[in-house]
């Protein structure tokens, strides 16, 4: 494939761009993570901001759907025929409730109820028992086969008159690593029991997934990228020797029923914002959109009669759904376009060295630094350079992070690679830094620790590296 470098004004076809090997000053354009629909803002409200070229229109309508994104449902019936069909069962009454401020989830603290899962879910499946459920999985139009008493998740909010499905609790045991020049860190090493379950037990095979909420940054920028420059990063079998063999998640897509490129979700299981939004609406919140239409008793299983009987919010005049078309049109306007924060200190030489040390460390091999997006994308996000370090691909991140529960075509042990923009900002806009799919790791630097299978090599290089390297590295992601 024949690259040339275009500045994000004068792009005109997608592509993949090649990894530099100058690091004595930033490359062109770097500061501007999401090209021109970069943000400006560095508060704590930084990942709720529009991007710079969304039009003066647009940007009011974008304001409209944070409402939407910060709306407090409430249980049907009520007066606010707008706002109600909540539950029966739920996680949180709002999107906001889980995206804090627009960023990542936080882990409970233990003050149950009032710090349960709110921002964090756990996922519930079993293995494909009967012919007809393997043969479902087989044609890939389900990403699992959900817990015949929970459902797909377990939810520990519901209305008055029902009882929340159970408690998720946690523990943590200390594992600690040994650096290179005498440093030691300690990894925290969860582990998940459920308490407090209403509706009987649980299938003895039931598989779990933790997962915390994930920042709402530039995710029309990743839905802009061209599908063919994503599939060009695969590598399944490692043809080139390298460690790394990524794979994209290939999953079933509602509105075209057809199968398609996962993007979003910690194992790329949507393919597109408008299913990321429904599904999360249907199974967060329990309700029904435009898309998901059934989603009205939200994740209700045939063994929880009362949930299904419980009364729901359609309505007439919003089309006989709970989320009216208008509203999920607006809101996606808003995921769509929410800007990624521009960065100030590319140029700093500390930041460029560590920029070195994380691609001659190998990191870049699944973190891919940046994309041209497509030029029949969205107006706002067709034809940009953009730096969101993921190639949104699928990699086996070894036994240490594995949830074990596979979802489509990915395993176990595999995980999207998660974007890298907008890092140094999590604790300002979250309050704290919990990162990886379950909130884990409390640094950047345990984060890194806790890479292994196709991470193994690059993770044990940053255990060798001296501390001024080290240092360096976590500067430069820090500088995302």
């Amino acid at each position: 494939m024949t690259i040339a470098f275009l500045t994000t004004s004068l792009c005109s076809y997608a592509q993949v761009l090649p990894l530099t090997t100058d690091f004595s000053q930033p490359e062109k354009s770097e500061h501007l993570s999401g090209g021109d629909a970069s943000s400006y803002k560095h508060s704590k409200n930084a990942f709720l901001e529009p991007g710079k070229n969304l039009s003066f229109e647009d940007k009011l309508d974008f304001r409209i759907g944070e409402s939407i994104f910060a709306k407090l449902w409430v249980f049907a019936p009520s007066s606010t025929q707008a706002s109600d069909g909540l539950g029966p069962l739920h996680n949180a009454r709002s999107c906001k409730g889980c995206h804090i401020r627009g960023g990542r989830g936080h882990v409970p603290e233990g003050n149950w109820p009032e710090d349960n899962a709110i921002s964090m879910l756990m996922r519930l499946s079993v293995p494909a028992k009967t012919a007809q459920q393997k043969a479902l999985v087989k044609s890939g139009k389900v990403a699992f086969i959900a817990e015949p008493t929970y459902g797909a998740q377990l939810q520990d909010f519901a209305m008055q008159g029902l009882a929340g499905e159970g408690r998720i609790n946690i523990s943590y045991t200390e594992k600690e690593i040994a650096l290179s020049g005498g440093k030691k860190v300690s990894l925290r090493v969860p582990a998940y029991t459920v308490t407090d379950l209403s509706y009987g037990p649980l299938d003895p095979e039931t598989m779990f997934s933790v997962r915390v909420a994930n920042p709402m940054i530039g995710l029309g920028l990743l839905e802009a990228i061209d599908s063919a420059d994503l599939l060009a990063l695969e590598d399944p079998q490692d043809s080139n020797n390298d460690g790394i063999s990524g794979k994209a998640n290939r999953v079933w897509q509602v509105n075209s029923q057809s199968t398609e490129l996962g993007r979003f979700g910690w194992k790329a299981g949507n393919p597109t914002l408008e299913q990321q939004n429904s599904s999360a609406f249907a199974t967060d919140m329990g309700l029904s959109t435009g898309l998901l239409k059934n989603a009205y008793q939200g994740d209700c299983t045939s063994r929880q009669q009362a949930c299904l009987e419980a009364p729901d919010g359609r309505s007439k005049h919003l089309s006989d759904l709970e989320v009216a078309p208008e509203m999920s049109d607006t809101l996606s306007l808003f995921t769509r376009n929410i800007g990624v924060p521009v960065r100030k200190n590319s140029a700093d030489p500390q930041v460029l060295a560590g920029k070195a040390v994380f691609y001659q460390n190998g990191c870049a091999g699944c973190h891919q630094p940046s994309f041209i997006t497509a030029a029949n994308a969205e107006p706002a996000q067709a034809n940009q350079l953009i730096w969101p370090y993921s190639d949104l691909l699928l990699h086996d991140m070894g036994e240490g992070l594995a949830d074990n529960r596979p979802e489509f075509q990915a395993s176990g042990r595999e995980w999207r690679t998660a974007p890298l923009w907008g890092l140094g900002l999590t604790k300002k806009v979250s309050g704290k830094v919990e990162l990886l799919h379950d909130g884990r790791a409390r640094t950047i630097l345990e984060a890194i620790l806790w890479h292994a299978g196709e991470a193994q090599a690059s993770r044990d290089k940053v255990v060798a590296m001296s501390d001024e390297e080290r240092d360096q590295l976590i500067l430069f992601l820090e500088s995302l």
